[in-house]
Order: structure tokens, then sequence, then C-alpha cells
């Protein structure tokens, strides 16, 4: 039995009924109107609760929950560089360690979090990230991934999906917006070997509340991909943003999934998925693509998907 699997054989999680109350993350931060990212990141506190020390990467959710003098958060949080929080929490995780064999401190039971946007993680603090995982450091890391850099003005990331209009990759004449496909960055969590990696998305917050709570549950280092969606950068309403996260599941285009001891588990089985149209119709990043382009990502998509119930299935 593998570590994460022994760690989680008693595990009890939230469901609607014994929701937890905490708020670590309080209410009062400056999100733009509709932020589904803050919304993943408050139920993630949610999930934690109290006991943890928080890093924050550079962008948007230190933005707009630290504001000096004020802040918005209730436990210990340390703003670093855009690069390198996963370096800084592996630190401070360290530290705590030490510290409670030296009985300096007896505090053997705090949660380590390292959170930050998807240019944080699968750019710009790609090779922290990986150091801080192959190391086996007890630490959470996030990605709330909202697909660009919208901090600094919607500029494109590798998280940036095929088709899709920004700053950097704008849609004209001779482009249809973003020409690479978006970097699988869970599949480079489980390529390390760490014990638990998951998905999820702000739309299905018990799915994701869960799941924070099991990675903080498992010893060793836990990577959670969670799927953020931002109205100003996707160009939807603002009381839209929820609804393209349930299409991105529903659509196959973010699956959910779990890969606990290195065997995948799907989250939630789709009897009638929709399409990938319907997925890019609410938001005006993808209205310049045309029918063949549409098909295309959509073969991608189902291509992509398939491989991922063959890794279910083979796993059992």
């Amino acid at each position: 039995m593998g570590i994460a699997t022994e760690a989680l054989k008693n595990f009890k999680g939230f469901s609607l009924k014994n929701m937890t109350e905490v708020e670590p993350l309080s209410p009062g931060h400056r999100a733009c109107q509709g932020c589904g990212e803050v919304l993943a990141l408050r139920q993630a506190m949610k999930a934690i609760g109290p006991n943890v020390v928080v890093c924050s990467a550079t962008g948007c959710m230190e933005i707009i929950t630290s504001p000096y003098p004020q802040t918005a958060w209730r436990v210990p949080w340390i703003h670093v560089a855009f690069e390198n929080a996963a370096a800084v929490v592996s630190g401070v995780e360290a530290a705590y360690r030490a510290m409670n064999r030296k009985k300096i401190i007896d505090q053997p039971d705090v949660t380590f979090l390292a959170y930050g946007g998807d240019g944080a993680t699968a750019d710009i603090g790609l090779q922290a990230l990986s150091g801080a995982l192959e190391r086996g450091h007890n630490f959470i890391y996030l990605c709330l991934d909202n697909e660009a850099y919208m901090n600094t003005g919607i500029q494109r990331s590798s998280s940036t999906p095929f088709g899709a209009s920004t700053t950097t990759s704008p849609a004209g004449k001779k482009s249809s917006g973003q020409a690479t496909w978006k970097k699988n960055m869970a599949a480079i969590a489980v390529a390390h070997g760490i014990p638990y990696v998951a998905t999820a998305t702000p739309a299905y917050p018990v799915d994701l509340m869960n799941k924070v709570k099991k990675a903080s549950l498992v010893p060793g280092p836990a990577y959670i991909h969670i799927y953020s969606p931002c109205p100003t950068g996707w160009r939807c309403g603002v009381d839209e943003g929820l609804e393209v996260a349930r299409l991105a599941v529903q659509s196959k285009v973010f699956p959910l999934y779990e890969v606990i001891d290195g065997e995948y588990v799907l989250s939630k089985k789709l009897a009638r998925p929709k399409t990938v149209a319907d997925y890019f119709k609410p938001q005006r990043r993808f209205r310049h693509l045309n029918e063949t382009e549409v098909a295309r990502i959509q073969e991608i998509v189902d291509d992509q998907y398939n491989d991922l119930l063959h890794r279910c299935e083979m796993r059992g």
C-alpha cells in the first residue's frame, strides 16, 4: 500500500451537510467581479483550516489580498517572487521540521501551502516547483490556472489553450490566437513520482475541498491543478465564470481526476458530454475560430480524454 493510500484509507470528506465554516481567507479583498480564482482559493483554504503557513507567488491573488496596509489573510502568509513560491515553502517546511526536531517548537501538524497562477507555475516557477517535488518536501502546491498572465494584461502563458486570443497571441487575419497546446502540468507533477496529484475547479466545490483536504493528509508533496475562471481575460460575463468552468468539465476540456500513488481515478464520469463548441460559446476569446479549427480542437480533446480513461481503466 502506497503512502497516500495508507494516509487516506479512513478519509471522511466534506459534504454540503457538514461544510466547515472556517474562513482563513476573509471577505473584503479586491478581486474583480466574478473572479473564479479567489473563489477557488477560498474553498481550498476552508478545506485546510487555520493551522497553515501560506506562501504566495506574485500574481492576482497576492495583489487583491494584500493592499498595504490591509490584508485579507487570517493565517501566516508570505509573499515571495513570481518564480520561487515552491522553493520558499520547501524552506519553511524544512525549518519547521528542524525546529520541531530540536524541540524549539512543538508544532508537528502544520500544513505548508504554496500557490501560484499558471504563469508562476508552468512557466516562471517550473524549476523551483520541480525541485521541491523531487526533494520530497511535505507541502501542497496549488496552481490556480486562469490560462494567461491576467494580472499584467492578459498575456499568453504555456497554459493558454490553443486558439485563445490574448494580448500577446492576438487573433487576426494571419493568426488563430495561441499557436501551441496547453502544457499538461498535472502529468508533469505525476512524472515526479509524488504521492498525490489532482485536478479541480470551484464549479465543483465539494470535490475541490475534498481533494485539498486529502492533499493535506498525505505525507510528502501534493500538487493540485485548479481550473480558475477569469471573466476579465476570457471575455465572458461576470456571472458566467462558474458556468464556463462547469462546461470545461462537461466538455472533456478539463477532466476531473486524482492520481493516488500513481493510480489514476476519474472523479466525474460523463454520460452525455458537451461539445467543445458548447464550451467556447460564452467566451469571446474563442469567437474568431472557424468550424475547421473547432473540429480540430475537438479531435485533440477527445484523444486526450480517451487517453485519460485508458489510464484510469489500466489502473483498475
